[in-house]
């Protein structure tokens, strides 16, 4: 039995510090089957989804998703604290509870509090080893607890950062692809004599975004949870407005940047494609078609009145057809995940641009006009 306590205390420990190290310090992908980061997030996501959706009224559940990313990590943080205190307790208690206290108790109760004080570095001294070896345990416990403090200082920062810098761009799109951002409006918006080189410049920052959505997500995946500050906005949204301009502009848009829509089409799609897999999510048809040919008759009117000329055809329809596939299944499947929605190509008339509402009565109610 004491050997069986001292195992699993052992794959306790080691299996907290390696996930501590492939979610916080390793750089890459982790294409592993099973891991429990992954098993904890899967497995809090739908049943906080259904929790909201069924107890939180509709205009406050988006409120209610955005504190999933923050609470999720605390939580994920608090667990992986226990279950090293769990596991050096199953230690100690398994080599006899060599501990002197006060009081003169002892068991796993005594052992796990040992172990608490320990990996906190509280130092209260009203528990003492009283072996070499317990103490050599104390000591490697209370190093690995200073580590954890200090990986947890350097990791909210850098994710802080992360998030920030996802964020800065998604609201600078604001202003010039509506709110939320719509293909038709970032072309329409781009009409005036200056706006294809404006346009060029804006797909190529939004080319390194993409790459930095993709390596951001990819080192800390709970970014994807973390929501953007306005119920409209998101950055799969944002995301989804880019890939369908680069598609229009390749598949048939005259006088536009059609190299740079290229590459930047080709970083959003690996972006799009490489989360799905990261949150395995099967891609998902479109139902119902986001561009239906009468949209698609309309979008071509609307993009005509600006000086955009798309060009007729079949084969741009087919090319525009093509393009889509590529992308639109995943993230129709990201958005089923994440619950948010996708935009359409066209924006509604009624639609107002963040920058131009008036928020006071967002954030201050009792405001008057």
């Amino acid at each position: 039995m004491d050997i069986v306590a001292i195992i699993i205390g052992i794959t306790l420990i080691l299996v907290v510090l390696w996930e501590g190290f492939e979610t916080i310090i390793l750089p890459r992908r982790v294409t592993r089957r099973f891991r429990l980061t992954r098993f904890f997030y899967r497995n809090i996501w739908h049943p906080w989804l259904k929790m909201v959706n069924a107890l939180i009224p509709q205009r406050e559940q988006e409120t209610w998703l955005s504190y999933f990313g923050p609470l999720s990590l605390l939580v994920l943080l608090s667990l992986w604290a226990g279950v090293l205190i769990s596991g050096f307790a199953l230690i100690y208690w398994a080599l006899g509870s060599t501990v002197r206290t006060v009081d003169g108790g002892f068991g796993f109760l005594t052992d796990l509090y040992l172990s608490g004080t320990t990996f906190f570095t509280l130092g209260l001294g009203d528990v003492l080893p009283r072996t070499s070896l317990a103490r050599l345990l104390m000591v490697v416990e209370s190093g690995m607890g200073f580590a954890f403090l200090a990986l947890v200082i350097g990791y909210l920062p850098a994710l802080n950062q992360s998030f920030a810098s996802r964020e800065v761009s998604i609201s600078l799109l604001d202003a010039r692809a509506g709110s939320p951002p719509t293909a038709s409006e970032m072309l329409r918006r781009h009409g005036h004599e200056r706006g294809n080189e404006a346009l060029r410049q804006l797909l190529h920052e939004w080319e390194r975004w993409s790459a930095e959505l993709l390596e951001g997500h990819l080192s800390y995946p709970v970014l994807a949870y973390f929501r953007s500050q306005h119920d409209n906005q998101s950055w799969l949204a944002a995301l989804t407005a880019i890939l369908d301009t680069c598609a229009l502009i390749m598949a048939g848009l005259e006088g536009a940047c059609e190299r740079q829509a290229e590459l930047t089409f080709a970083m959003a799609r690996h972006a799009v494609i490489d989360l799905a897999l990261v949150f395995r999510t099967d891609p998902i048809d479109p139902n119902p078609d986001r561009l239906p040919p009468e949209r698609l008759a309309e979008l071509r009117l609307l993009l005509a009145s600006k000086g955009q000329q798309l060009n007729e055809g079949d084969a741009v329809s087919r090319k525009l057809r093509e393009l889509r596939l590529l992308y639109e299944p995943y993230l129709n499947a990201l958005a089923a995940h994440f619950q948010v929605s996708l935009p359409p190509w066209i924006a509604e008339e009624e639609w107002v641009d963040n920058w131009q509402g008036d928020l006071r009565k967002q954030f201050m109610p009792g405001i008057r006009s």
